[in-house]
């Protein structure tokens, strides 16, 4: 029973995680039964989004009704807006879609936020109360506690990629899937499900009507992107954490000013790491099912402005609030004061996208500041110089890191704790700390120095790993993943973005 326990049954303390052993049991068990339906269309849809779910389910519990529900509601409004004769119709359908959407979305995700600061103003004293927990319970005699409120894991990605389908079909951009199984299974692939990249229907449900198709390249490349993705996540963004940048967020008064200097430089590289790992296993983990998902990182520390910083990091979610939020507030096309509204507004809502904190708006609001000043001094016609790139670089990474400070402090208190330690920093006592901290700077140094390697050499290494033999890359999987298993930390960390 113990046994059926733990493969079957969700325990919040065990979701599924891409660097848990039981993961790659499961994907491998999974991988064998496919593979003799992988060019049998409608089954392997069918068979892929029943392995999503039960994946959801050992991630989130019961929430995979939920990711179910917005599916449902996003299919059967895709195809009334399509079938709608008029354009008030048409209007319904996308307007019964984006308030579901947003209505589930702000329920779990920022109820508890909005009370606190009704609280605070009126002096009042509402406590929440779980509408849906005590349905179940009335109804399916279960017993969850109705003044909790949790938040489903990965709401916010499979939310934004449902609603982008039915405002792609409202703006005709492509015509609705037919079929309920392939959308369900376009909404719920179970490698970008609970934390991306955003997938666009029009790059996916196309690719699932395609015969399944695999060369000794793609399957190589896709076994280097998994083996990536593992090492920046275990070996270098969990060391950094777990050692090093937990320690000084978590009591910033603690440390010295060259200490919480290194620990923003430690966090940029740490959730650089946790979520681009995780985007490229993802990344892998489709192709190797023939699925190719969108690239969500290019170097973003290479940017030489915090436009370009947007234009290479999570860069799913980026294009998503460009496309469907900027332009849709008007964009560049009404004015250079309306532009710089429609960007604040659009970083600031992107800010409170990532959680129901004051200091992720602030750090919206922030970027939303220097996208706004790099427009007033528009400098992307002048003539690039490699000196002055490389000083914009080494500017816009420090403003970038500016902006994790708030991001990562447990409170905006805490964030100026670090920010007035940083400016009263003694560089004599660097020895010290490097001394101390020995494997988290060697670390932090040699990630930031493959980051920053031309693309020309990162493919270089890449190529020569995907054109090797392949039992010399079996060899290799192998060496890497004992290497991974006797680094990883005592307790694996959950990706950052699980709880967006």
């Amino acid at each position: 029973m113990n046994l059926f326990s733990s493969i079957f049954l969700y325990d919040e303390n065990k979701p599924l995680l891409f660097t848990k052993p039981f993961f790659w049991y499961f994907f491998l068990i999974v991988l064998l039964f496919y593979f003799f339906i992988k060019n049998k269309k409608e089954l392997r849809s069918l068979y892929l989004l029943l392995v999503s779910v039960f994946f959801y389910y050992k991630s989130g519990g019961y929430f995979f009704v939920l990711l179910l529900l917005s599916t449902l509601i996003d299919y059967m409004a895709g195809l009334y807006i399509y079938r709608a004769n008029t354009k008030t119709k048409k209007n319904l359908g996308l307007v019964v879609s984006i308030f579901s959407n947003l209505f589930i979305l702000f329920y779990f995700k920022y109820t508890y936020f909005v009370i606190d600061i009704i609280n605070s103003l009126l002096n009042t004293n509402i406590n929440t109360f779980n509408i849906l927990a005590d349905i179940s319970n009335r109804f399916f005699n279960t017993g969850f506690d109705v003044s909790n409120i949790i938040l489903p894991v990965g709401i916010s990605f499979y939310t934004f990629q449902s609603m982008s389908y039915t405002i792609d079909v409202y703006r005709m951009k492509i015509a609705p899937e037919k079929s309920f199984i392939n959308f369900a299974f376009y909404v719920s692939f179970f490698p970008q499900l609970v934390a991306g990249p955003i997938v666009r229907a029009k790059e996916f449900l196309s690719q699932i009507k395609k015969d399944y198709y695999i060369t000794k390249e793609i399957f190589s490349y896709a076994v280097f992107l998994i083996l990536n993705g593992l090492i920046k996540k275990i070996i270098i963004s969990d060391y950094i954490s777990v050692n090093f940048v937990d320690r000084v967020f978590e009591n910033p008064s603690s440390f010295s000013g060259i200490e919480n200097l290194f620990a923003v430089y430690g966090y940029a590289i740490q959730i650089y790491c946790d979520f681009s790992g995780y985007s490229d296993i993802a990344i892998g983990l489709g192709l190797i099912m023939g699925f190719r998902l969108p690239v969500n990182f290019n170097s973003p520390y290479k940017a030489t402005s915090i436009t370009d910083f947007w234009h290479r990091w999570h860069i799913s979610l980026s294009t998503w609030l460009r496309d469907y939020l900027y332009i849709s507030l008007g964009g560049n096309r009404k004015g250079k004061f309306r532009t710089y509204i429609n960007l604040m507004i659009t970083m600031l809502l992107g800010g409170l996208w990532h959680g129901a904190n004051i200091k992720f708006i602030l750090w919206g609001g922030y970027h939303g500041v220097l996208l706004v000043i790099e427009k007033l001094f528009d400098t992307s016609n002048e003539k690039k110089m490699f000196f002055f790139e490389l000083i914009k670089a080494f500017i816009t990474f420090h403003l970038v890191c500016i902006g994790w400070i708030f991001f990562r402090a447990n409170n905006i208190n805490d964030s100026f704790k670090i920010i007035s330690s940083i400016s009263e920093i003694n560089l004599a006592s660097m020895y010290g700390f490097i001394g101390s901290y020995t494997n988290v700077v060697f670390l932090t140094i040699v990630a930031l120095i493959v980051h920053l390697l031309p693309n020309k050499i990162k493919e270089t290494y890449k190529g020569i790993f995907i054109r090797l033999p392949m039992p010399l890359q079996v060899i290799i999987s192998i060496v890497v993943i004992y290497f991974l298993y006797n680094s990883a930390t005592s307790e694996l960390q959950p990706f950052i973005y699980f709880q967006f």
